[in-house]
């Protein structure tokens, strides 16, 4: 049987901080890596994270903090990544451990800039982690919620069953269900592509369409999202309509949590990016997931013209209204 041993999550956000409440309330212990050492004293003085979800109070004998991205690998069996992806080399960069023995979870939903990798396939490649050491976290599941403690549900992907099942165990609670997935890549993929869409979705909002037509995008959607994944990563048995791919694309592309959603309402408001993204003070990681998948799918020349249209929006800098024009024209 499969063990986790002794789990460290690495990253100081708002999803890291709602993964570590469902961690440690399993487990009463948690290693937490963050990169500043001033935001770790805060974290020991006022027993929250000072700068996301502060009202999620920790037990903080229950935690052992490190800012040394090096003596947490070395201390923990299992690492939960959650810092946002353009970042992730960045965090990396320091490492001289190695990390081919750990058990690495991804809860990163986005994809490597100029790797052009989902998280799992660069911890693969670059760091020689196999497959089956390495496991990913998807689902419908804003932060702001699970610290609520309003049920979510969350799937475990891994290409090894038993640990995609160990570390799903440490997950369920009385707020959290849990199911398991060998998919690992489509996960990934889906939930970069989930963000790019939200974005679609805010500027639609942001140019006032309607409910009736925002529940067209979503079906369009979902469908290009099918598309592209049976292209890359080929599985008869996956079900697109799963909770992991349509409910992490509806709850993003709908809720006022979804920072990606919020990104693109100020978009089709007439923000510039660098404006809607200073005032935001938040990464929209769909803004850079739009840039990797366009060039990714480059190779595969899968029919996206949703993704298309936002990428015209946000980086060759085409008008919003014009853009969603051509794009209804092109819906039935």
């Amino acid at each position: 049987m499969f063990d986790c041993g002794k789990i460290a999550i690495i990253g100081g956000g708002s999803w890291a901080t709602a993964i570590a409440k469902i961690v440690v309330g399993h487990t009463h212990h948690i290693g937490w890596y963050m990169r500043r050492e001033d935001q770790i004293r805060d974290f020991q003085r006022m027993g929250h994270n000072p700068s996301y979800l502060t009202s999620v109070h920790f037990d903080t004998s229950e935690i052992h903090f490190e800012n040394d991205i090096n003596r947490i690998v070395q201390l923990y069996d299992t690492l939960v990544f959650v810092v946002p992806s353009p970042y992730l080399k960045n965090h990396l960069k320091k490492l001289k451990t190695r990390l081919k023995e750990k058990f690495i979870v991804t809860a990163i939903k986005g994809i490597v800039p100029e790797e052009n990798l989902v998280c799992s396939e660069y911890f693969h490649q670059v760091f020689d982690v196999p497959h089956d050491h390495l496991a990913c976290l998807g689902g419908p599941s804003h932060a702001e919620e699970v610290a609520l403690e309003r049920l979510s549900y969350l799937t475990v992907g891994c290409s090894d069953v038993e640990k995609a099942q160990a570390f799903a165990d440490v997950l369920t609670s009385q707020f959290i269900k849990t199911k398991t997935s060998t998919d690992v890549i489509g996960i990934e993929y889906s939930s970069v592509l989930k963000n790019v869409y939200a974005i679609a979705a805010g500027i639609c909002s942001g140019l006032k369409f309607g409910d009736n037509f925002q529940s067209v995008l979503m079906s369009n959607a979902v469908q290009e999202m099918s598309r592209f994944l049976q292209s890359v990563s080929p599985m008869p048995e996956r079900m697109v309509y799963d909770s992991v791919y349509l409910g992490d694309l509806l709850v993003t592309g709908y809720s006022n949590f979804s920072r990606n959603r919020v990104f693109g309402t100020m978009i089709g408001k007439g923000y510039s990016v660098k404006s809607a993204q200073m005032e935001m003070e938040m990464i929209a990681e769909g803004y850079f997931g739009t840039k990797c998948m366009k060039e990714i799918n480059r190779h595969w020349h899968v029919n996206m013209p949703i993704l298309d249209a936002v990428y015209n929006i946000l980086y060759e800098r085409i008008t919003p209204q014009i853009e969603i024009k051509l794009l209804t024209d092109s819906f039935r």
